[in-house]
């Protein structure tokens, strides 16, 4: 595994948490200082051009301002880039700052009625709502209704025997 200080001081791709967008700007970056360096060589190779006539020189020269148009076009462009990524991130976290606050917008009446419809039946967001009470009553009227029909039985057992009379019979040995 290989591990990196960058700039930041933060290890490998966890600069800033790994964002993506923290990503892509270090790519810019990256980008538009490939494309400088490129110029600023180029640069300095005309340091070591010899001219002898003033046509030369005009060259010379006229590469020399090309190459300082083409360093300001790429810093120029990098910047261009960053602020459109700019806008568009603070249009998403806009985007995303309005659903919040939708969110959190007091509820008309119909919704809080809708919202209490939905809750009553089991739909809300707590689980337990009318069908879940409607379950355990249920439950326990059936465990009712057994312990009745048990005691009742039993009962009726008890009044079997009871209704029977009993016929003492002596033997005599």
């Amino acid at each position: 595994m290989n591990i990196k200080i960058n700039q930041n001081g933060f290890f490998g791709n966890m600069a800033n948490n790994g964002l993506k967008s923290t990503a892509e700007k270090q790519q810019r970056q990256a980008k538009c200082q490939s494309q400088v360096e490129f110029w600023e060589n180029k640069k300095e190779n005309l340091k070591n051009m010899e001219c002898s006539t003033v046509e030369e020189i005009a060259k010379k020269l006229e590469s020399y301002h090309s190459y300082e148009d083409s360093i300001a076009a790429a810093k120029k462009a990098y910047n261009n880039e960053q602020m459109w990524h700019i806008m568009d991130e603070a249009k998403e976290r806009g985007e995303k700052l309005a659903e919040a606050a939708k969110k959190n917008e007091p509820k008309t009446e119909e919704e809080r009625k809708e919202e209490l419809k939905n809750e009553a039946i089991g739909e809300g967001t707590s689980g337990e709502g009318l069908l879940d009470a409607l379950d355990d009553l249920s439950e326990s009227v059936e465990e009712t209704i057994e312990d009745i029909q048990d005691a009742k039985l039993e009962q009726a057992e008890q009044t079997v025997e009871a209704d029977i009379p009993v016929k003492h019979i002596d033997y005599m040995v």
